[in-house]
């Protein structure tokens, strides 16, 4: 049993090394992608901006009655970017082609909103890129109708407030072949501590 799993891997060494074999190095390169949150802006919680917040600023009393009515109807919108930094390491021999990243997002430890990030992007052996992910939920949804914890849940992702939590991206990269789209075979988990 060993000798045949040592005879699969170094097959598959062997096909990698095929010029012909695009495929399967694109998927070996994907696979050594590293993925991390990097930051998050435009952060905008019933309409109020937070990344003022950051800046020192503080919410002025109009502000507050925005958000107090917000909480009053259980619609508390909350949206901002957040940012994935994708790196293709320099032991990479061939670029990484992302096609599309399906996203669960998770905010202190809870399961809110998901979708597909579709932008073809190109991440060279060595290099690294952006992927400014639009996110959007509505916090009653998630947790409830408690102004002081929404205020503060919404004060960490904008990355303004004493209390730390975290923002959590479970993510599926698909790369592009010459067969179509292929998915990544397993979820990657990719955490960012906000706040504190």
């Amino acid at each position: 049993m060993p000798r045949l799993a040592s005879l699969s891997v170094a097959l598959l060494g062997v096909l990698l090394t095929i010029p012909g074999c695009t495929t399967l190095q694109q998927l070996a390169s994907l696979q050594n992608v590293e993925f991390q949150l990097d930051r998050v802006s435009n952060a905008f919680v019933a309409g109020v901006d937070l990344d003022r917040l950051r800046g020192g600023g503080s919410l002025g009393a109009l502000d507050l009655a925005r958000l107090g009515t917000a909480v009053a109807r259980d619609d508390v919108p909350l949206s901002f970017v957040l940012h994935v930094g994708a790196e293709n390491p320099d032991g990479n021999s061939v670029p990484a082609q992302l096609v599309s990243l399906d996203w669960t997002l998770f905010l202190d430890g809870t399961e809110t909103v998901s979708g597909i990030y579709n932008d073809d992007r190109q991440i060279p052996p060595g290099g690294s890129v952006d992927l400014p992910i639009s996110m959007e939920l509505n916090l009653t949804d998630f947790f409830g109708s408690n102004i002081q914890s929404l205020a503060t849940l919404a004060a960490n992702v904008a990355g303004v407030s004493s209390q730390r939590q975290t923002i959590r991206l479970d993510a599926r990269p698909s790369i592009n072949t010459q067969f179509g789209p292929i998915r990544y075979p397993g979820v990657i988990s990719i955490e960012f501590p906000v706040g504190g």
